[in-house]
């Protein structure tokens, strides 16, 4: 019928076909499709007026069209049935009749059983329609009844509409809406054909190129889960195209800022994965696969970048302002394209068949060359400590079952405690007392007896590699760990810590490089204005033995301090740091006036000479609200991704009163001539760890000396 945006035509249009219909004896071969039409006007009443009575009538209508009809396969039938099914759907919406919802059911079970035994007659606008409606309303009766027989109907009703003869489309939405029923039949009767039947329907939807990259990445992992979940043994499978498509997911945009959205948008799906993964080859003895997964899965971006360091990110910071919406993107795509192809022909060359590959886990463990590395897995499957050795196979720490949640809980209360009450707060503290002795009895009890089973001496370097909530806890602070002569100590004062967002990181941080003879220079960057404990620490840095470049007040601008950088080994932040909640690439150095040297800027740039950065600023280490953990996006993993060798950083706010103390006794034992051979980067460790030793006999708050951090060699 024709629309018209007018009721006074509408109601005209009514009363003509009500006229009409009076006038046709009751059995008339054309009263049936005038019923419907005049069906179709009231309805287009109801929508613009709302008076239930149009709905009510139209009912009327469509019924006596049906018996006039019979019940035959007819497209006219089909029709009237659909729209009797809808109207009442509508209306059991709007009042939750009970009589509405039995009526429903009767009229499109009748419509769906005719179209089975003709789909011929199927003349639907969209032929599925029936079948996702009949759908929807025996899975809410399910769900209000607890039947388990409308949930079976339910699944043969959208195996029947798949049957049917339709659009891509469709058939790709009933696809998609079997899923969720199959999965709940399965967790409540674990039958294995329900479980075959759904493993079938995500390979289906993984492989089908019209299916949006999302959706693919989003069933791959529900294809993961449901395996691991049930034993299927499509697991590995299923786990290494869910990482393969993860890679491509947020490979593809062609800026590091779209890049990370697209991982964030795809938080659910890709966060837990390489744990997930993991767990199972923890579970089936795989411990080395294990490593190698969970490097495979931590910190993307960074491994992106590290593999092809000059990107299309560069070309849109250009001056040119390279559109990176526009013809980029295709270019983007046709470089990819290229670059797959140009690396299987260079994988087919001798030696070179691990090209681009993820690293092998003989690379891997030569992260451990100067001490054991620390690895702890947190999975809701099951949670793991690794310990990965040079020479040795792998560490194995089992946990116990609330190990995850546990976790989870001391994670979130830190933090939470923190934003809520202050770091200055006698609550916080206390927090913050509590949840180190309950991470020393979960993590460090456990890690110090196996180290002392594996003979790693005290006193030896250890370095960090945390996962999921692991990224926002003080693991080198936990304690006090128990002793006879009462004085208390932590895992810092048995072991010198440092942290590693990955593996590859720690091996990159340790290639030999271009180093000049001699004490290393120093890049000082400081805002004393408004810090008011800064200029002591200026004074400090300014008066050791060795050469300073002050790069201070006005005279530190982005683009000053990127150019000291590449010409110093050594640089020193003395300034405010800054988060961005949602967006950890803008977290940032705060410098004179408004200007800003964001991790943005550190990560485009090229330091050839950097080795070590101490970080005296606030959050430089803290990961931002709603980032992703494991991509480690901080300030002081972009110092370390530029080349620094070691950094020092914070993982939350800092007392700048503290920093003059800190740095006397850090460059007093960094810069002593007591190991000669060793590079000043390395000792920054051991430096640090003195150094807030010295600070606690200061009689500082907890919170104050353990929020100090080293990441790096």
């Amino acid at each position: 019928f024709t629309v018209s945006e007018s009721l006074d035509e509408i109601e005209d249009e009514i009363d003509a076909h009500q006229v009409f219909l009076s006038s046709l004896p009751r059995f008339h071969p054309r009263r049936a499709e005038e019923l419907r039409s005049l069906t179709g006007w009231r309805y287009r009443h109801f929508e613009i007026s709302a008076l239930y009575g149009q709905l009510d009538q139209l009912i009327l209508h469509l019924t006596e069209a049906l018996l006039l009809q019979g019940t035959g396969s007819t497209p006219a039938t089909a029709l009237s049935l659909y729209m009797l099914a809808k109207f009442l759907y509508v209306r059991w919406k709007t009042f939750k009749q009970p009589d509405d919802i039995k009526y429903f059911l009767k009229y499109c079970r009748q419509l769906v059983n005719s179209l089975r035994r003709d789909p011929s007659s199927n003349h639907l606008p969209i032929p599925s329609l029936p079948f996702n409606t009949l759908r929807d309303i025996l899975v809410h009766t399910f769900d209000s009844t607890d039947k388990i027989e409308f949930l079976d109907e339910s699944i043969a009703v959208l195996r029947d509409g798949l049957k049917m003869h339709c659009t891509p489309y469709e058939q790709q939405f009933l696809t998609i809406s079997l899923i969720p029923l199959l999965s709940s039949r399965l967790d409540r009767l674990e039958r294995r054909e329900d479980l075959e039947d759904l493993i079938q329907l995500f390979v289906k939807l993984v492989d089908d190129t019209a299916v949006t990259a999302s959706m693919q990445l989003m069933f791959s992992r529900s294809w993961a889960v449901t395996a691991h979940s049930f034993g299927h043994p499509s697991i590995t499978t299923a786990y290494e195209k869910a990482l393969s498509l993860t890679q491509d997911y947020y490979s593809y945009p062609p800026t590091l800022e779209t890049q990370h959205f697209r991982l964030v948008s795809m938080r659910e799906d890709v966060a837990d994965l390489p744990s997930n993964y993991a767990s199972y080859q923890v579970d089936t003895g795989q411990l080395n696969r294990a490593i190698e997964t969970l490097e495979r899965g931590r910190a993307l971006l960074w491994s992106e970048m590290r593999s092809f360091r000059t990107s299309a990110d560069r070309l849109a910071a250009g001056p040119s302002r390279v559109d990176p919406f526009g013809p980029l993107v295709a270019k983007r795509q046709e470089l990819l394209e290229d670059r797959e192809k140009l690396i299987e022909r260079i994988r087919a060359l001798p030696d070179l068949h691990n090209f681009l590959k993820p690293p092998s886990f003989e690379a891997l463990r030569s992260a451990a060359l100067r001490g054991p590395v620390v690895t702890i897995n947190h999975c809701k499957f099951r949670s793991d400590i690794l310990i990965l050795f040079h020479n040795s196979p792998p560490s194995l720490i089992t946990t116990p079952d609330d190990f995850h949640d546990r976790a989870l809980e001391l994670g979130d209360r830190l933090v939470e405690d923190r934003k809520v009450y202050g770091l200055e707060s006698r609550r916080y503290n206390r927090t913050l007392r509590f949840v180190l002795e309950r991470l020393y009895g979960l993590v460090g009890r456990p890690v110090i007896e196996e180290f002392r089973k594996m003979k790693v001496p005290e006193h030896s370097r250890v370095w960090w590699c945390p996962t999921s909530v692991f990224c926002h806890l003080p693991l080198h602070a936990m304690g006090p760990i128990p002793s006879d002569d009462r004085v208390k100590r932590y895992f810092s004062d048995l072991y010198i810590t440092s942290y590693t967002p990955t593996l590859s990181t720690l091996i990159e941080s340790r290639k030999p490089g271009r180093q000049s003879p001699g004490r290393p220079s120093i890049l000082l960057v400081a805002q004393p204005e408004s810090l008011q404990y800064a200029i002591p620490e200026i004074w400090k840095i300014q008066r050791l033995d060795a050469t300073v470049t002050s790069l201070i007040s006005k005279k530190a601008t982005p683009s000053s301090v990127v150019e000291g950088l590449r010409h110093h080994q050594f640089s020193h932040f003395v300034c405010h740091g800054n988060l961005e909640r949602g967006r950890p690439l803008d977290a940032s150095f705060q410098l004179y006036g408004s200007e800003r040297l964001t991790l943005l800027d550190i990560v485009r740039s090229r330091l050839p000479r950097a080795e070590f950065a101490f970080l005296s600023a606030c959050h430089t280490a803290e990961l931002t609200e709603d980032s992703i953990d494991d991509e480690a996006l901080h300030l002081t993993a972009a110092m370390q991704y530029c080349g620094f060798r070691s950094v020092v950083g914070t993982m939350w706010a800092m007392a700048d009163e503290d920093g003059q103390y800190l740095v006397e006794d850090f460059y007093k034992s960094i810069l002593s001539r007591d190991e000669p051979g060793v590079a000043y980067y390395e000792r920054s460790a051991r430096a640090l760890r003195d150094a807030v030793q010295n600070l606690r006999r200061k009689g500082v708050p907890l919170e104050r000396w353990v929020n100090y951090v080293h990441y790096g060699v």
